[in-house]
């Protein structure tokens, strides 16, 4: 029994030799922690030891692969801030970061650490592609507070090279449509040295992808970036062929600010123009006031407009809109100045008209006036030839007689046209001298020929008359049943003479006053007419497609 148990116990004693054995080996190969931090330190000596080791025979003067295959650069972009834009200068500025990436074997290395982040002081020791911008004005590449670059390389040999810049590039505008306009500002870059025999440009992600604008990365204020475009072309020149990338952003102008500055105050200047066709045409200062400040007013939108443009030599949208609403604003003055012209055409023949009445008028009485003169000389010289024959008559007689003739003599036209049935051989029949049936004879032929006179012999004719109805016995005899006919016509006559209405004064000229023809037309033709060319003009720009088209070059 005591043999069968020493093999057990051999046994038991050799798996515990084993383990013991084991755990030490374990033990000597994972080592103490102090010993670990001290392998740790060794790793940045390596780590110069292979930069030392890739740039020992660098020659940064040759791209790779010099005198082998063609230099392939991959590059992508992203925007970090767009604009802006300006008009006047045809350009507009981006902050980017531009990266590129190659591949270089010569330095390839072998390590512990895939990649090897370094910073822009490696930049200088190895070859970086000559890439440039081809429509950049002006960029500027960031060194506060230190140069923003980054720069690493690969185990394999692929570097990858980043630069934060600011891009000033020009962007060629075709301002026909300004401001519904949209353009299509291309960024061009490519390398400038090397032809495409040597090197080489591609999207890193493709056309699609390798172009990042984050929307709040734009801070335009009068555009909106409505995305954007790649595409590859390839320029010659003299010194050979180079491959240019180029990418385009598609812009669209804003309205709202030219609407609120420019549209807004032109329509309502318009409208105010034609508010003067209905003040009254005798208004000539109010109007003139119209007309003048609307001019002036569209003057100046007409330059205030164009100082937010670059001087081109062609008319653009606003300009045609300002260039009618000016030709309105214009219109409105001239058709007052056609108003005020015709109307005064219009008073100058009403007034020829008048002065024409007025001098024909006074014609009648002057004529009267004369006749009446020439009948009382002639009576004159028939009384005196009247005093010398009636000697048989008696003395107050004589005296009465030639008192009454003189003033019968005296008479009015009136009381001569009263007494036209009065013929000269009733006269001479009723007197017995024959000197006064000639002399009556006589005076009822000048009495007759005598037209009436004038409204201002009242006074005299009635003196006359007055005279005529105290009667003296000569007078009574010579006319005899005549006289009592005479007096009776002449107050009738005298009467009739004194009324308004037989003279009837020459109409005042008719009033021109209210509202001309000229301005009846303009209230409906103006607004209608400004009203279609609005209907117009805003249909058609519009609807019209006014974006740019990026065209490649060729």
């Amino acid at each position: 029994m005591v043999s069968a148990k020493e093999p057990a116990i051999a046994m038991s004693s050799g798996l515990s030799i084993a383990l013991l054995h084991y755990l030490c080996l374990a033990t000597c190969l994972t080592g103490p922690p102090g010993q670990i931090k001290k392998e740790e330190k060794l790793w940045p000596e390596n780590f110069t030891s292979i930069l030392n080791s890739l740039l020992d025979g660098y020659d940064n003067r040759l791209r790779p692969g010099f005198g082998g295959p063609v230099t392939e650069v991959k590059t992508d972009i992203y925007v970090t801030s767009f604009g802006p834009v300006s008009d006047v200068e045809m350009e507009y500025t981006m902050d980017v970061f531009f990266r590129q990436t190659w591949v270089d074997k010569r330095l390839k290395y072998d390590g512990p650490i895939e990649i090897l982040r370094l910073n822009n002081l490696m930049v200088s020791k190895v070859w970086t592609p000559d890439t440039f911008f081809r429509n950049g004005k002006k960029s500027v590449a960031h060194n506060m507070t230190a140069p923003n670059k980054l720069f690493r390389i690969m185990r394999n040999g692929t570097i990858l090279y980043t630069m934060r810049l600011t891009i000033s590039a020009e962007c060629p505008m075709r301002l026909v449509d300004f401001p519904m306009d949209g353009h299509a500002c291309p960024l061009k870059f490519g390398s400038y040295a090397y032809p495409k025999s040597e090197m080489i440009y591609t999207w890193t992600k493709g056309p699609e992808k390798s172009v990042e604008v984050p929307e709040e990365s734009s801070s335009l204020v009068q555009y909106d970036l409505l995305g954007h475009t790649v595409s590859t072309e390839t320029i010659k020149s003299i010194t050979g062929e180079y491959v240019v990338m180029t990418v385009y952003f598609h812009l669209r102008r804003k309205m709202g600010y030219f609407m609120i500055q420019t549209y807004i105050p032109c329509i309502m200047t318009v409208i105010l123009s034609q508010v003067s066709f209905w003040i009254n045409k005798e208004s000539v200062p109010a109007r003139t006031v119209f007309g003048i400040t609307t001019v002036l007013t569209m003057t100046t939108l007409s330059i205030s407009a164009r100082h937010s443009l670059p001087k081109v030599s062609y008319a653009t949208a606003m300009d045609w809109f300002i260039a009618v609403c000016f030709a309105f604003v214009f219109s409105a003055l001239i058709e007052f100045a056609a108003v005020n012209y015709f109307t005064n055409i219009q008073m100058e023949k009403a007034k020829r008209k008048t002065v024409k009445s007025l001098l024909e008028f006074p014609v009648a009485p002057i004529q009267r006036k004369r006749s009446t003169e020439e009948t009382l000389m002639s009576t004159d010289a028939n009384s005196n030839v009247r005093k010398r024959t009636n000697a048989t008559v008696q003395s107050e007689a004589d005296g009465g007689s030639r008192i009454d003739t003189r003033h019968s003599s005296i008479q009015p036209p009136s009381v001569a046209q009263g007494s036209s049935d009065i013929t000269p051989h009733s006269l001479s029949a009723s007197s017995p001298n024959p000197f006064t049936r000639i002399n009556a004879s006589e005076t009822l032929s000048s009495a007759r020929a005598t037209p009436p006179a004038p409204p201002s012999t009242p006074i005299l004719t009635g003196f006359v008359s007055q005279h005529a109805t105290a009667g003296s016995p000569s007078i009574q005899r010579l006319l005899g049943s005549r006289l009592e006919q005479i007096q009776t016509t002449t107050p009738n006559t005298l009467g009739g003479s004194a009324k308004p209405s037989a003279v009837t004064p020459p109409a005042p000229p008719a009033s021109h006053s209210g509202t001309s023809k000229i301005d009846k037309y303009a209230r409906i033709l103006f607004p209608v007419t400004f009203g279609a060319f609005n209907m117009v003009y805003w249909v058609v720009y519009l609807s019209k497609d006014t974006m740019e088209k990026s065209e490649s070059l060729m």
